[in-house]
């Protein structure tokens, strides 16, 4: 009994840790306005690069022309019914580097949902009203029911 209480106090303690440190992380950060952008109204140069990065789950952040542009890929997934939304961005100054933190929603089939078997890429483009890019993109994600 006594090794059962110890490891829940371990994981309650680690929890509590982590809760701490991304609560604070994000102390201190701007809210950084975006817009979404429609599959079709995505700029060329990001819809040649984007099978490059599009089997990785990441945040990727590019300048065209003066426009800055956030871009989360999922990876790839072996039905339909996983999507990715951006649903907050924070810029933040740490140790001196700008960090743009990318808070993204993930959304997967539920269990027992039919289908379609295709191999799928889920990922969102936003544009940003920021005037330089970050030194480091740090993603958040949170898994929506």
């Amino acid at each position: 009994m006594k090794k059962i209480v110890t490891a829940v106090a371990i994981v309650v303690f680690i929890a509590a840790i982590l809760f701490f440190f991304r609560y604070f992380r994000g102390k201190g950060a701007q809210d950084v306005n975006f817009e979404s952008i429609e599959p079709e109204n995505i700029p060329r140069q990001i819809s040649e690069v984007l099978p490059n990065y599009r089997m990785k789950e990441k945040a990727l952040v590019c300048r065209i022309n003066d426009e800055i542009y956030v871009v989360v890929t999922r990876g790839e997934k072996s039905t339909a019914g996983y999507d990715v939304e951006i649903d907050k961005l924070t810029l933040s100054d740490e140790e001196g580097e700008k960090v743009l933190t990318v808070y993204a929603k993930y959304t997967d089939p539920k269990p027992g949902d039919v289908t379609a078997q295709i191999l799928t890429y889920p990922f969102t483009v936003v544009k940003t009203d920021m005037t330089e890019l970050p030194q480091k993109v740090v993603l958040e994600k949170e898994y929506k029911n």
